[in-house]
Formats: C-alpha cells, sequence, structure tokens
C-alpha cells in the first residue's frame, strides 16, 4: 500500500489561521499541517509502512496538481494498493475573532467508495486518540460516520481517499490544544492509528 499523506493548503493561502496569537504563536494551518503530515509520515515509516508527503513544496500546488500526484500513484501501484489522507484544521467564524465550532470530523467524496472505509478506521483512532468529551462530528444518513463532499481531492483522485478536519483553529480551545505537545501527538497519532487500522482491515 502506497500511502499518500496530502498537507492541505500552502503558505500562500490567505487566511487559513487562528484569529490571534497564543502565548505568542500565531497557529497557521499550511504550517501546522505540514508539521503533522511530515510527522505521520514519518512514523508509518518507522513501522515499516511506505508513506510519502504529497506536497513536500512549501508552496500552495493547486488541487488539480495534487490529484495528477496521487493518480500517477494509482497508475504505478494500482487504485486498490494507494491510498490519500488530506490533513487540514476547521474553521466556524470569518477569520477577526474566536468561534464556536469545535470537535474532529472526516470527509469522503459523495456514494460508497473505499474511503468511507479508511474514514471509519480514522473514527475509531479518533474516539481513541482525542480527549474524552471531544466532539467527533459525524453524519449517518448514509449509514456511516464520515461527511460527504465533492470536495476536488477526494473526487479528482483515483484511489481511496480522505480529508480529515482536526479541531478548530478558530475556536480559542481548541487552538490551544492543537498548539501543545499533547495535542500534536494526539493528532498524528491518530492518523498513524487511523491509517494502519485501514491497511490491516484490507488484509482479512
Amino acid at each position: 500500500m502506497k500511502i499518500l499523506i496530502d498537507n492541505g493548503h500552502g503558505v500562500s493561502t490567505p487566511g487559513k489561521r487562528a484569529p490571534k496569537p497564543i502565548a505568542g504563536v500565531q497557529l497557521l494551518e499550511y504550517k501546522y499541517a505540514r508539521e503533522i503530515a511530515s510527522e505521520v509520515v514519518k512514523n508509518l515509516k518507522m513501522q515499516g509502512f511506505d508513506a510519502v508527503l504529497l506536497v513536500p513544496e512549501a508552496a500552495d500546488l493547486s488541487l488539480g496538481q495534487r490529484c495528477a500526484r496521487a493518480n500517477a500513484w494509482c497508475d504505478t501501484k494500482g487504485t486498490k494498493n494507494v491510498c490519500l489522507v488530506s490533513i487540514h484544521l476547521n474553521a466556524a467564524g470569518n477569520g477577526a475573532d474566536w468561534a464556536g465550532g469545535h470537535g474532529w470530523e472526516a470527509w469522503t467524496s459523495p456514494g460508497p467508495t473505499m474511503g468511507d472505509r479508511l474514514a471509519e478506521s480514522l473514527y475509531d483512532a479518533a474516539q481513541k486518540h482525542l480527549p474524552t468529551g471531544t466532539p467527533i462530528r459525524t453524519d449517518m444518513t448514509d449509514g456511516d460516520r464520515d461527511k460527504e463532499a465533492r470536495f476536488q481531492i477526494l473526487t479528482g483522485t483515483r484511489c481511496a481517499a480522505c480529508l480529515t478536519e482536526n479541531l478548530f483553529m478558530d475556536n480559542l480551545e481548541d487552538a490551544k490544544y492543537l498548539l501543545s505537545d499533547t495535542g500534536r501527538k494526539a493528532i498524528t497519532d491518530l492518523h498513524v492509528d487511523g491509517i494502519i487500522r485501514y491497511v490491516k482491515s484490507l488484509e482479512k
């Protein structure tokens, strides 16, 4: 299994940040997602899995280019032997002040796909690694927990693909947790654990 970790957004993407610094540190989605993605890849490799960063550059690679890179791996390895997880931070407000959104969620493309199975594994891991009481945001209308949307990184790739929204960068408590050592470890661990659960589920 070729595991592609997509670190959402790039250094030039406008906005995508906490409204205010916390203890002098500005939470930037592009930077945080890249740091977590790099840790996820490192941890997966240490456990013997074939993981790579889809976008090692700091620049904001277009969604079309991201999809093309993922699909090139599908051509090389076979669609069933590739999976993709795109790591993001959520937001609920207008970016000017702290807002009330709270919790963790995952998205797949509409309809039944292998991405649903990947998302279920990530949901299981999120429940394990995030603090008790953290809202795990779901949409059960189609019988599984993931939310669905036609995000290009999901619809434009042929492999199992899932996008995670890892708490809200414009919620003060979520932002504090994300920036803490404990929070960084939990976000990293839930992705590593969830991806490994998914890969192992295919072996059964």
